[in-house]
């Protein structure tokens, strides 16, 4: 048997209404509004964010692969999921993967940690999956696409059991980025839906369906991707599905996230299942992967632990779209660059991906960077390394405008953070209103993307206001 033991989801705080996109180029709006990652977000951040949430109350030591899903890996040739490893603190003798090129690749992705925990060459998997799709200017494109991230945890045993995989493969050309595109691409979207979309979930869900003896009826939950809400309310009346059975896809709310869509879809079906629930997942990119999902028992309550609901709920909507413009750096312009050091990155990763300080052995003072002498009692090489938490309070702060960056105008928040148990580590504060900053503020921490010194991506940690709290 292969369970889902966990599952977690992460949305970006910031969403950008349609009607605002329309009106900067002039063009008619689709109603809604799409989330938007900040600009020091990418699929690598938002996917170690989701990770986190599925991992909570977890021991990290207990996983023994990690698999990256993704059409917008920041590296074309480095591994993501290595990174997701190392933040998410796993051992060092995993399986880890990437699987990209298709928004179908969560899926597959799914599949291979299925395969692998069933064959006994792995007893937990975790399944990461985010996009941040780029879309053309001036087109429809920008409203309809979102930013998101999904995390499963695949074992031997969890509240929720799967099965039933179920395949089909289609050579219908679109959407698609060629590795020299910028922007995503498309033909007749009325062609793409019904000659690919509509062809490949629904032989895929029926072959599902009949191989477990499945009728309508039987279906609690379908959990469809879909790159629009006509195409999936389409597709759940050919298979036969009423309206309330359908999973909402978050179009309206959201936009389509592309790789992770049907993952945070099934998180959001999870979080109002119950026992007995019977959910059909089909997700779709050049053919379709159906699966069926059979909920057992009631995912417990872990502490700390956030809904998608939280992240749904808790949003700051972007001024304008020159906001936007800003985030995704469609504007050319020279732009600081602080040096980096590849090798320095490396030494440093235990420290500045997963996180570990040190606390004195003589007088018990939490440090951070890692010291060979502690700043309070001035004892020598008496450290021993701690993973630190990453919720603390605000002890003091300063807003500084950096010439060399963005923040001319608006202020960037330098925080001292006072660490949950005891420690304190300086860290720049993001998705906040520089004006709301207060001291005793509390705060918790997000993995981000610096800058791109030295030709490669540099990740370290931020805070944030609490989402939700």
């Amino acid at each position: 048997m292969v369970a889902i033991a966990s599952y977690g989801g992460y949305i970006p705080i910031y969403r950008l209404g349609r009607q605002e996109m329309a009106q900067a180029w002039g063009i008619p709006g689709v109603p809604g509004e799409r989330s938007v990652a900040s600009g020091d977000e990418d699929s690598i951040t938002m996917a170690i964010a989701a990770g986190f949430e599925c991992l909570a109350g977890i021991d990290p030591a207990s996983i023994d692969g990690v698999y990256f899903a993704s059409t917008t890996p920041p590296y074309t040739e480095k591994q993501c999921a290595s990174v997701v490893a190392g933040a998410l603190d796993l051992r060092k003798d995993i399986f880890t993967a990437d699987f990209t090129d298709s928004i179908r690749s969560a899926t597959v992705a799914m599949r291979a940690a299925y395969d692998a925990i069933e064959s006994g060459s792995a007893k937990s998997v975790l399944v990461v999956a985010a996009d941040n799709r780029p879309a053309e200017p001036e087109t429809m494109w920008e409203q309809l696409l979102g930013d998101g991230a999904a995390a499963f945890l695949l074992s031997k045993e969890g509240p929720a059991t799967v099965r039933g995989f179920q395949s089909v493969t289609s050579e219908v050309i679109g959407p698609w980025r060629r590795s020299e595109d910028r922007y995503v691409r498309a033909f007749e979207p009325k062609l793409e839906t019904q000659y690919g979309y509509m062809a490949s979930m629904v032989a895929a869900a029926k072959a599902l369906a009949e191989k477990e003896g499945l009728g309508p009826k039987d279906i609690s939950k379908g959990v469809f991707s879909a790159g629009d809400p006509r195409a999936h309310a389409v597709l759940g009346r050919q298979l036969g599905l009423e309206m309330p059975q359908l999973q909402d896809s978050g179009f309206l709310l959201l936009g389509n996230t592309g790789t992770p869509q049907v993952l945070m879809m099934l998180a959001a079906a999870l979080d109002a299942s119950k026992a007995g629930d019977k959910l059909l997942v089909a997700n779709y990119g050049d053919g379709a992967d159906a699966f069926l999902v059979e909920v057992n028992d009631a995912f417990p309550t872990v502490p700390g632990k956030k809904p998608l609901q939280t992240y749904l709920m808790t949003k700051r909507m972007l001024p304008n779209y020159n906001a936007y413009v800003s985030f995704r750096k469609l504007m050319e312009r020279d732009r600081f660059v602080p040096k980096s050091s590849p090798v320095t990155y490396w030494r440093d990763s235990k420290m500045e991906l997963a996180l570990y300080g040190a606390r004195c052995r003589k007088c018990g003072t939490v440090q951070y960077p890692l010291p060979r002498v502690c700043v309070e009692c001035g004892t020598k090489d008496e450290l021993d390394e701690i993973k630190l938490p990453r919720k603390g309070t605000v002890f003091t702060f300063t807003l500084d405008h950096l010439v060399g960056g963005e923040y001319l105008s608006t202020p960037v928040p330098r925080i001292v953070i006072e660490l949950e148990g005891g420690g304190r580590i300086f860290l720049q504060m993001t998705d906040c209103d520089p004006k709301e900053v207060s001291i005793g503020m509390p705060v918790e921490f997000t993995l981000r993307r610096l800058h791109e010194g030295a030709e490669f991506h540099n990740y370290y940690w931020k805070c944030q206001p609490v989402r939700g709290g």
